[in-house]
């Protein structure tokens, strides 16, 4: 089994574009985060441009992504040392880009255009792009990933060809942990299945920030309520005092994961579940730019949670 799992459909039509007379100049690789849309392109473009296998990289194929937050950054890059990421693509990068489309291709006659993630184009980034992709140059072909087409511009959308890849059922997630994570426990294996909502690449990262316990808690709260607020607690103590930027962001997934899974489960009025899941997005949303302190965070997690139990409660009585 491989981590590329639900990517045969793509592949079978970029190869038959491929084998066309006239094959589309710009593909967009949509679907959730995690799900490999980012190697499919690099691979993708290999066969493309005709590159021999292996990782070394190819003059003709050019990617842009988030490059270095600013200048100083920029110098830690330049020494070998970890630099904070900008949050967007920039205007620049697409600049340069276009300057390198004003030459022919270095080793053939075709050249590939990476941008990964599309979705964090600044605006005037994807307006340039938009002329990129008016007037190809000829041999050029642009595959652009994205985990939320309806960020990009309809002019975007409406230029490229839409390969699709599908989310990962929870029979195969189940497989492919058990083959990659080995020494992760069944508990941590079933909360990272719940939070990915059908991401290899999500489960895969949260089986690595050991989300097990935490799983168990909300589910408890989700269950039997906390009326003493004992669950809350022991929910940000699981989460823990300082947890990084990718933890909180994990949990914030995880409890939308656990919440989806309760939907069945609710008797009555769903109101209660649904403005919980409304407030997870909102806080989901708000977690890359606000400083959130953990505990807190638990607090409002864990009564978004309460809430749901307490009208379930109602609903049954």
């Amino acid at each position: 089994m491989t981590a590329l799992l639900g990517h045969g459909n793509a592949w079978e039509q970029w190869r038959d574009a491929m084998q066309g007379e006239r094959m589309h100049h710009a593909w967009l690789l949509a679907g959730r985060k995690g799900l490999g849309k980012a190697s499919f392109a690099q691979a993708a473009a290999r066969e493309l441009v005709g590159a021999e296998p292996g990782d070394r990289p190819h003059p003709d194929i050019l990617t842009l992504t988030h490059g270095p937050k600013d200048d100083k950054e920029d110098k830690k890059r330049a020494d070998g040392k970890p630099f904070e990421l900008a949050r967007s693509i920039r205007i620049a990068q697409v600049r340069g880009m276009q300057q390198r489309l004003n030459t022919r291709p270095t080793l053939g006659d075709k050249r590939a255009i990476i941008i990964d993630p599309a979705d964090d184009l600044e605006r005037n980034a994807a307006n340039a792009l938009l002329k990129s992709l008016e007037e190809p140059p000829q041999g050029t072909f642009f595959l652009l990933v994205t985990h939320r087409p309806a960020r990009l511009l309809p002019t975007i959308r409406s230029r490229c060809r839409t390969l699709r890849f599908p989310e990962i059922g929870e029979s195969d997630m189940a497989l492919l942990l058990g083959e990659l994570t080995p020494d992760a426990d069944q508990s941590t294996r079933d909360a990272a299945i719940a939070a990915a909502g059908g991401s290899p690449g999500a489960a895969l990262s949260f089986v690595a920030l050991d989300l097990g316990k935490v799983a168990q808690v909300m589910r408890q709260i989700l269950e039997s309520g906390d009326a003493d607020f004992s669950k809350r607690g022991a929910l940000a103590a699981s989460i823990g005092a300082r947890p990084d930027r990718n933890r909180l962001q994990a949990v914030l997934d995880l409890a939308r994961g656990v919440l989806a899974a309760r939907l069945d489960a609710i008797q009555g009025d769903p109101r209660a579940l649904i403005h919980a899941h409304e407030e997870l997005v909102r806080l989901t949303r708000e977690a890359p730019t606000f400083n959130y302190d953990a505990g807190l965070l638990a607090m409002e997690i864990g009564t978004l949670l309460a809430g749901v139990a307490a009208a379930s409660e109602r609903a049954d009585a």
